[in-house]
C-alpha cells in the first residue's frame, strides 16, 4: 500500500509539472498581448483606427489569472511558494520534513478545501447565468471563474503528494532526486 501512495504522489508530481510547464507559456502570450495592447492604444490615439478593445485588455488579465492560478501546484511541488524562512533553512532534513508535513495537514489542505467550498457557489452562479464582463465588448467571466476550482483542486492534489513524500522521508525512504526537493535543500 505504501508503494502505491508513493506512486500516486509521483503521478501527481508529473501532473503538476505538466500543467506548470504549460502555464509558463501563458507568460509569453500575456507579454505579447500586453505589448500589442500598448501599441494599439498608442496607434488608436494618432490614427483613429480601432485596433484595441476591452476584450484584448481583459484577455491579458485572464492570461495573468490563468498563469497565477495554474502554476500554484507547480510552485508548491518545487518549493517556490512563499515561505517564512527564519529557521527553516538551518534545520535538518528530518525537521523540515516534519514542518512541511504538519504545514500541509494543518494549513494547506484545510485552506484549499475551504477555498473550494466557498468558491463553488460563485462559480456555479456565474455558469448558471453565463456571466460576462460589464464592459462593452468584454469577455465571458464564467470560464475563468471555473479555473479557481481547478487551481485549488490541483493544490489539494499536490498537498496530498507532499504529505506522502514527507511521510516517506520521515520513514527514512529516499525520494527521487527529480521530486523538486533540490530547490528546498533537501537532497
Amino acid at each position: 500500500m505504501w508503494r502505491g501512495l508513493v506512486a500516486l504522489a509521483r503521478g501527481i508530481d508529473r501532473l503538476s509539472d505538466a500543467i506548470g510547464r504549460a502555464a509558463g507559456w501563458l507568460a509569453l502570450a500575456m507579454v505579447a498581448l500586453g505589448a500589442y495592447n500598448a501599441v494599439a492604444r498608442y496607434t488608436d490615439r494618432f490614427t483613429g483606427w480601432r485596433l484595441s478593445s476591452n476584450a484584448y485588455l481583459e484577455a491579458q488579465w485572464y492570461l495573468f489569472s490563468l498563469l497565477f492560478l495554474l502554476a500554484g501546484a507547480y510552485a508548491l511541488r518545487h518549493g517556490r511558494h512563499v515561505r517564512v524562512d527564519v529557521l527553516y533553512g538551518r534545520l535538518g532534513r528530518r525537521a523540515r520534513a516534519w514542518i512541511d508535513l504538519a504545514g500541509s495537514i494543518v494549513f494547506l489542505l484545510p485552506f484549499s478545501l475551504f477555498a473550494l467550498w466557498v468558491s463553488w457557489p460563485a462559480v456555479r452562479n456565474s455558469w448558471a447565468v453565463r456571466e460576462v464582463s460589464s464592459d462593452p465588448g468584454g469577455l465571458p467571466r464564467y470560464p475563468i471563474k471555473a479555473v479557481i476550482l481547478v487551481a485549488f483542486a490541483l493544490l489539494v492534489l499536490q498537498g496530498i503528494a507532499e504529505i506522502v513524500k514527507n511521510a516517506a522521508r520521515l520513514r527514512g525512504e529516499e525520494i527521487d532526486a527529480g521530486d523538486g526537493d533540490e530547490q528546498r535543500g533537501m537532497t
